[in-house]
């Protein structure tokens, strides 16, 4: 039997305390401990995107942040796509990304989508129909690529 997701977008001031502790936790888990990268993941910029959240067992365990056009590339944008390393084998990138491609394309009527993409998790973003638009460079010591959609 697939165990399912519940999904929900949420603009900053929705946002309860424990769900931003949540995602705040698990975006430090993922991002800072588990990648073992030293940088500034509260960056200023929550407070203008959608949160994509994804809960399973009451638990925030998959999560991106949404952009419109112009708040963080050109075009609008999805950023910070994790999953928790407990939930990986469930298969819910998937899942998430098309939940905020359809929130892009519902809340900002864009069909354009720019990611800075981890380079190896290119072959996964290809799969969601974007391309490479740049050459690898390095963000926080991590070799991240540009890629659109649409």
């Amino acid at each position: 039997m697939q165990e399912t997701i519940k999904w929900k977008i949420k603009r900053f001031n929705e946002l309860s305390i424990l769900e931003l502790y949540s995602l705040l936790k698990l975006r430090s888990h993922v991002f800072v401990v588990e990648q073992n990268c030293v940088y500034q993941d509260i960056d200023g910029k929550d407070e203008k995107a959608l949160h994509l959240l994804g809960e399973f067992n009451n638990k925030i365990v998959a999560y991106a942040r949404l952009f419109k056009a112009g708040d963080y590339f050109e075009n609008a944008s999805i950023g910070r796509v994790v999953i928790h390393p407990d939930a990986r084998d469930k298969k819910w990138g998937h899942q998430m990304m098309q939940e905020a491609i359809a929130g892009i394309e519902s809340n900002f009527n864009a069909k354009q989508i720019t990611i800075s993409a981890q380079l190896y998790l290119k072959k996964f973003y290809e799969s969601h129909d974007f391309v490479q638009t740049s050459e690898m460079y390095l963000e926080d010591d991590i070799p991240h690529i540009e890629m659109k959609r649409g």
